[in-house]
């Protein structure tokens, strides 16, 4: 009966969305797209206690949701480019753009991208990453961690204020999944590239 039912809500255009994202690790609820269908600029589902800013900037891939968990400070000014299946937990800050430290009422401004985090990374609660930084895929950031050096290998985790590199993954050992139903945000990801060539930065 259950599969029945969600049979049927597939196939009502606006539902889709909630019926084949229902397992992905961000799925879409009614509320996020309630939150996109009233103009919001964030192309991907937001907690409500989440601040997103300039996210025509940001660059997420599959199944990525910066800011899905409560409490999260997406700064994009400076650009961010998130790899796909990259899972972000509650109050992460991820900050693109500094103040001129001569005239703190100005910004410095970046070269796109400033941050950029590679495929299946996870950052943890109340980690901060700073403008300028490259994470490779495959990285764990250790809760509370303050990254403000860019990594160079893969599978590294950091942890510690500044972030210190203080293990290295196998590579070979980790599992690459993939959703069912693959989405960029609220967008399905085959039609992704048209919507980045026309909306973002």
């Amino acid at each position: 009966m259950k599969r029945y039912i969600l049979k049927i809500l597939s196939n009502i255009p606006v539902l889709k969305i909630i019926v084949q994202t229902r397992r992905s690790q961000t799925p879409v609820r009614l509320r996020h797209l309630w939150q996109y269908i009233s103009k919001s600029k964030v192309y991907w589902p937001v907690h409500h206690s989440s601040l997103i800013s300039s996210p025509d900037k940001i660059v997420v891939g599959i199944d990525v949701s910066p800011g899905y968990m409560p409490g999260c400070y997406i700064q994009g000014g400076g650009g961010i480019v998130i790899g796909d299946y990259t899972q972000i937990s509650c109050n992460v800050g991820l900050i693109s753009r500094n103040h001129d430290v001569y005239d703190i009422s100005k910004h410095i401004d970046n070269e796109f991208p400033s941050i950029k985090i590679g495929k299946y990374c996870w950052i943890g609660m109340n980690a901060t990453i700073l403008p300028g930084v490259k994470i490779p895929d495959y990285c764990v950031i250790g809760a509370g961690s303050v990254v403000t050096k860019s990594v160079q290998e893969k599978g590294s985790i950091l942890v510690g204020n500044p972030a210190k590199v203080i293990k290295t993954l196998d590579i070979d050992k980790i599992k690459d999944f993939k959703s069912e139903f693959e989405y960029v945000g609220f967008i399905p990801s085959e039609s992704f590239d048209r919507y980045k060539a026309r909306e973002l930065k």
